[in-house]
């Protein structure tokens, strides 16, 4: 990926993340999850793959679990961020 896909790809996740806010504890809350998150999109294209360190980054700093399911449907959303960057150049 070249530097200005992956500056867009890595703004656009990590506002998409920042909005997800799963423990409802407000969309500010998620800054550090947010990146370890994007840190993995940078190498992963499988949804699945994505889901489950989804889940296990959140889990770590919140002591709390999600719904595989909700991890699954917020990684399609960051993959499919990540390929659009690939195309705007």
């Amino acid at each position: 990926m070249e530097a200005l896909e992956n500056i867009i790809m890595n703004q656009k996740a990590i506002a998409l993340l920042k909005k997800w806010d799963p423990f409802e504890v407000g969309v500010d809350s998620y800054d550090a999850e947010a990146a370890d998150v994007v840190a993995a999109l940078q190498g992963i294209d499988d949804p699945t793959k994505l889901a489950k360190i989804i889940q296990n980054v959140y889990e770590y700093s919140f002591e709390q679990w999600i719904p595989f399911e909700k991890c699954v449907a917020i990684s399609y959303k960051l993959i499919a961020i990540k390929f659009e960057a690939k195309c705007i150049i």
